[in-house]
């Protein structure tokens, strides 16, 4: 990247007045918790409400009956104005409590998957228009982003952080060390077995993660549709949001891929019309052996297309395909398998529109067979981009297609929120 100026400085990070649950055990906090809301399905809300009145899912997904011929955004008012209420409710029953004093948290996770990530939750300022201090990486569904807005608008409080993968910088990787030794304040383990310690810093150790911070830039990890909306209510003005900040590389997040689903899309159809651009073929097996095991292969340019009991793979993209993909974006964008998915294959071979209708987003391989079976259509499985694609694309000011990654572990929801 190029070098930080004084008229684009980095990541301006500040500690903060935190709101956290007053009943902190971990088994307290196992059950007011939950994953981030866009990976909360409809019967995880219902399972997540039901282990607890106070489980965080009535604030970041608001239970909200639709009326007959009501809008969609007069519904996002009311399910906002609902958790603004319950928000209020929690604090005057002394539910959730608020710090006396600003700071930062390290959040470390450790997962059986991976090696442990450890970040830093703090408020960082949105960056003025141009500026590369934070760079997105996907695009963004303008309904999300302002139902978002309305929740924040309402609330006035962060409820969950959105994550950053930041440049590695020695005076924090020395800061989280030396906080790291302290026992945690708060720590909970989730339903993937990842265990989530965070620890409340007012010492001398701020200053050093603020300086160190500020001598670096991030991209988006998680949360674009959350950063958007931030910018949104901050409408032009200074603002800020809360971060998980994590290093890019060593100690930082893995990158996994997120599938598509088509849904009533019948697979012969499916290699048929794929077949004018693609190379296709029957892949032997169990489907869900041949997934796990090809997801876990190195290579490109090539899909598996699935309705849970065949399969078939995509490989070869021809000129027609490839022709598809605009020559006038930056090469470490039209590299990625997810735009050549898109372009070449979704849009283009398929004729989909790029909506939450035509084309669902599965967050996992059981994700993407339960709902191709479910919509009686195929699942498109993708192999992930690296860490460093992710970084060069946000660096050539290009934007992947939405909900192209998933940045993993994930930070829990519920543990920490900055009210305003």
């Amino acid at each position: 990247m190029p070098p930080l100026s004084p008229d684009d400085p980095g990541l301006q990070v500040h500690p903060f007045r935190s709101l956290t649950y007053a009943a902190r055990s971990p088994e307290q906090l196992s059950r007011v918790s939950s994953p981030a809301y866009d990976l909360v399905t409809a019967a995880g809300r219902e399972r997540l409400a039901a282990a607890d009145p106070h489980n965080v899912v009535r604030l970041i997904l608001p239970d909200v009956e639709p009326r007959p011929g009501e809008p969609t955004a007069d519904r996002a008012r009311r399910s906002a104005a609902l958790a603004a209420t319950t928000l209020a409710s929690w604090r005057a029953q002394g539910v959730l409590a608020e710090d006396d004093a600003p700071a930062l948290w390290c959040y470390r996770m450790v997962d059986p998957a991976g090696p442990g990530t450890t970040g830093w939750l703090g408020a960082v300022e949105l960056p003025p228009p141009g500026s590369a201090a934070v760079l997105p990486h996907e695009d963004v569904f303008a309904p999300a982003v302002e139902g978002r807005r309305l929740l924040l608008a309402a609330t006035h409080t962060d409820l969950e952080p959105i994550v950053l993968a930041h440049d590695a910088d020695v005076e924090v990787t020395s800061a989280t060390a030396a906080v790291l030794r302290r026992p945690a304040d708060l720590l909970v383990v989730d339903a993937d077995g990842v265990r989530h310690e965070l620890r409340r810093v007012t010492g001398p150790e701020v200053a050093q993660v603020v300086d160190g911070l500020a001598r670096t830039r991030a991209v988006i990890a998680d949360g674009h549709h959350r950063f958007a909306a931030a910018r949104a209510h901050a409408a032009g003005r200074p603002g800020r949001v809360l971060a998980l900040l994590t290093p890019m590389g060593p100690g930082g997040l893995r990158v996994q891929a997120i599938h598509r689903v088509v849904p009533a899309l019948d697979l012969d159809l499916a290699a048929r019309l794929a077949a004018r651009d693609f190379a296709v073929a029957p892949v032997e097996g169990p489907a869900e052996q041949v997934a796990a095991a090809w997801v876990r292969e190195p290579g490109s340019a090539c899909f598996l297309v699935t309705d849970g009991r065949r399969t078939v793979r995509l490989s070869a993209p021809g000129a027609a395909a490839r022709a598809r993909i605009p020559g006038e974006a930056p090469e470490a964008w039209r590299s990625l398998d997810v735009v050549l998915a898109h372009h070449g294959l979704l849009s283009g071979s398929w004729g989909l529109p790029d909506d939450p209708a035509s084309v669902l987003v599965a967050h996992d391989l059981d994700e993407a067979f339960r709902l191709a079976r479910e919509t009686g259509g195929v699942a498109l499985l993708l192999r992930s981009s690296s860490p460093a694609d992710v970084a060069a694309v946000a660096r050539a000011g290009a934007r992947m297609p939405r909900k192209s990654t998933l940045f993993v572990p994930k930070p829990r929801t519920g543990l920490v929120f900055r009210p305003h």
